[in-house]
């Protein structure tokens, strides 16, 4: 998922008011069910287009990107366009609050195709005041030469793939880039977009502690309003996993290391102003990825494009949608078949429960307890609330359930608690 509009008013909560520890209880079968259905408002309605090229595969990623040497830009122009026509016919009457360029590296689009594309969104769906137009970009000198048309073209802000300040962890993690065109792009950014956003990678090879707690405080001190910040992971697949099961990938923290490299990034964001909003992303007030907080907040997204995935409620109810992974047979079947989709797979009152409470307890708001109660056809069972909180893994503030610090990196077992 990338880095969406403030979330709709979550209209479950007035549905299920008085209702106490038996929230759910007492309504019936069919009210319950027209509620669920209307779940995703609570979340608000966004647009995932995946652009799957890379200029290179860098050995830590597991997303679906490719490297081609040679595009024919307007052939796939003519098929996102056709896509973005079918979804906004699927979703007609819905207001759009955000759309995401992903990928892969959507900053090698030309920006007469960003402009086409989010010209024809504009005229396919009602958008918001203050639609978001999140583009990811890499921070190459070529690539940050082409902001000025990427804003012209509508975008308003900008996620940059710095994910380090040092040189020799840019060779390592496979970047094209080095820290000095990584901070001349972020100024160029800046000057271009209201909001920019970049990425750090850390728990990376032989560092320290201290050397993290340096290279986060040089990143804050850039003036950014939101960071997210990754730990480094071993994917399955990626070249970075051959390298580990060789035993050539020395160096990375044990899991006691990788805790204290997350409390320090905890603690040097809240001290700067940026709290950490969800587990890895932190944000100034006001500053949060929008259309992040679709994802987290559970609700509806359109995702077009290879391997692109989407949550979408048709009818009455929710659907798993999931795209060709491959660019050539996605744009095949978008100009044979007139879609791009594998298929969509109804999700289950339960399944959506487990998925609303992982999401969202990823957040520092947490989640809706009526929200997730009429999603799971029950109560929360409250001596599982009690262990919960007596363990010290979640706070009750209101109609809210909020995972602490500790809960936070024990999340599995929460949910397993709260979705049962």
């Amino acid at each position: 998922m990338g880095d969406g509009p403030a979330a709709a008013q979550d209209e479950t909560a007035p549905c299920l008011a008085g209702a106490g520890a038996g929230a759910g209880a007492g309504i019936g079968a069919e009210a319950a069910a027209a509620t669920a259905a209307e779940d995703w408002k609570a979340g608000g309605f966004g647009l995932y287009i995946h652009w799957p090229f890379c200029q290179a595969k860098c050995p830590y990623c597991d997303f679906n990107s490719h490297v081609a040497a040679t595009i024919d830009e307007p052939r796939w122009e003519r098929a996102f366009l056709a896509e973005i026509d079918r979804c906004a016919e699927l979703t007609a009457g819905r207001v759009l609050g955000s759309v995401f360029f992903g990928g892969g590296t959507p900053s090698l689009m030309a920006p007469r195709t960003v402009h086409a594309l989010l010209e024809r969104v504009r005229r396919r769906w009602t958008v918001a005041n203050d639609l978001e137009v999140t583009l990811e970009a890499n921070p190459t000198s070529v690539e940050a030469g082409r902001f000025a048309g990427y804003a012209d073209a509508g975008v308003n802000r900008v996620s940059l793939g710095v994910q380090a300040l040092d040189d020799g962890d840019l060779r390592r993690l496979g970047r094209l880039h080095t820290a000095a065109e990584a901070r001349a792009a972020f100024e160029i950014a800046r000057a271009q977009f209201g909001r920019v956003s970049f990425d750090l990678i850390y728990a990376r090879q032989n560092q320290t502690p201290a050397a993290w707690r340096a290279e986060l405080n040089a990143a804050l001190a850039l003036a950014v309003d939101h960071l997210s910040l990754y730990q480094l992971t071993v994917e399955p697949g990626t070249a970075f996993a051959a390298r580990h099961a060789a035993g050539k990938l020395a160096g990375l923290p044990d899991e006691d290391r990788a805790v204290a490299l997350w409390e320090i990034t905890q603690e040097a964001c809240a001290a700067a102003g940026l709290p950490g909003y969800e587990i890895s992303n932190h944000a100034r007030e006001g500053a949060q990825s929008r259309h992040n907080l679709v994802y987290w907040r559970y609700g509806d997204y359109a995702g077009i494009g290879p391997g692109a995935h989407g949550r979408l409620t048709l009818g009455r109810q929710r659907h798993a949608t999931e795209t060709h992974r491959m660019p050539a047979r996605w744009l095949e079947a978008v100009e044979t078949a007139g879609h791009g989709e594998l298929g969509r797979v109804p999700i289950a009152a339960r399944d959506q429960a487990e998925e609303y409470a992982l999401l969202a307890m990823r957040l520092a708001e947490g989640l809706d307890r009526a929200r997730l109660e009429t999603l799971r056809g029950a109560p929360i069972p409250g001596e599982a609330l009690d262990a919960l909180r007596q363990d010290g893994l979640i706070g009750i503030a209101g109609p809210r359930i909020v995972a602490t610090g500790r809960g936070r990196l024990l999340l599995d077992h929460l949910i397993a608690r709260l979705a049962a």
